[in-house]
């Protein structure tokens, strides 16, 4: 995941065709169940938002089944399809990022900003609660080597309302946390098409929260995901120089102009068949994204992001779903729901007061 690229170092980085986002570290297969006892996600109120992390509703929840169409919908999606489709040619699942619960009594590890520290973008954070048991994005703990991983770390404070995400987390040998960028999203907030403000990263390039966009066993195994789906594509198959809400910032794309931009959102058309979906597992995922689509939200290969299933009731074995299971569809079943006009990006951020 790259952002805000020092002049220096612009060239090279937008020559990328893929950052270092969720993608780099993606296994091949679901993670496998491992002992702690996960905290019950509750059933989201009527009215509420529909995504099991926010009890407000906020775009994420809106359906888009029913939405206008981008007039160069075919060329974008053309153009996808010229360059390849989705990383690896295929429509890949990572299950690799964790979404802990805090309860009443979870110690908080004090934070402390990494140098580079993503300002005024990120959040000014004293603490964060870290779950006992807990892991960061595909580690077995809350140690995680930030050099070569992206090393997300979410934690959901319902009791707090809040959700705090951090990027390149780590928990150093005196039980500080430390990170390049965290985020304190607040679960009870409807946010505004800028979210926390126009050219301002999060824990994710596009500015977004990740934990609402990331679809799990236990919604699959209920028969419904009520929210739109995280994924992500090469830098060099996204357009360069702008973005679209409700993404808020873009890593470092590098595509052409005919190309899809950060905050993307596509969706399945609805004529696809779901029969070719090999179970009733991967037809629920299938569902979702011709209901709420999926928005784009990072720089990387593995197009689809899951949650780990160390930390929910139900595993990825269980309800039918492998990291190939939805490669029955393509760049080409997709359409692109209109987005209005395209924010230049600039990396200069300006917060909102969220």
């Amino acid at each position: 995941m790259l952002r805000r690229p020092p002049a220096v170092a612009l060239v090279a980085l937008l020559a990328l065709s893929a950052s270092c986002g969720a993608g780099s570290a993606s296994p091949p297969s679901p993670a496998p169940t491992a002992t702690p006892t996960p905290t019950p996600t509750p059933t989201p109120t009527p009215g509420a938002g529909s995504d099991g992390i926010f009890t407000a509703p906020n775009a994420w929840t809106q359906p888009v089944d029913r939405a206008a169409l981008h007039p160069q919908s075919r060329e974008m999606i053309a153009q996808l399809v010229s360059q390849g489709g989705f990383g690896f040619g295929r429509f890949q699942i990572d299950f690799g990022i964790t979404v802990l619960e805090a309860v009443a009594g979870t110690p908080h590890a004090p934070f402390v900003p990494s140098g580079g520290y993503y300002t005024p973008d990120c959040d000014d954070l004293a603490s964060v609660p870290l779950p006992a048991g807990g892991a960061i994005e595909a580690q077995p703990g809350y140690a995680c080597d930030v050099t070569s991983n992206d090393c997300h770390l979410l934690v959901v404070d319902r009791g707090a309302a809040r959700l705090y995400e951090v990027y390149q987390a780590n928990v150093d040998a005196s039980g500080r946390l430390q990170g390049l960028c965290a985020v304190a999203w607040k679960l009870d907030a409807t946010y505004p098409a800028d979210l926390r403000g126009d050219q301002c990263t999060s824990a994710d390039a596009a500015g977004l929260p990740i934990a609402p966009l990331l679809f799990s066993a236990d919604e699959v195994a209920a028969g419904s995901i009520d929210h739109a789906v995280r994924f992500i594509l090469p830098n060099a198959r996204i357009r360069a120089g702008a973005f679209v809400h409700p993404a808020t910032h873009a890593g470092a794309p590098s595509g052409p102009s005919s190309a899809v931009p950060y905050g993307v959102r596509l969706r399945l058309r609805g004529d696809f068949p779901l029969a070719s979906l090999p179970g009733e597992g991967p037809r629920v995922v299938a569902r979702a994204l011709q209901r709420h689509g999926m928005i784009l939200a990072d720089g990387g290969n593995v197009a689809l992001t899951a949650r780990d299933d160390r930390f929910t009731h139900r595993t990825w074995a269980e309800v039918g779903i492998g990291s190939h299971s939805l490669e029955a569809i393509t760049a080409a079943d997709f359409e692109v729901v209109d987005f209005g006009t395209p924010v230049p990006l600039t990396y200069d951020c300006v917060r909102n007061g969220r």
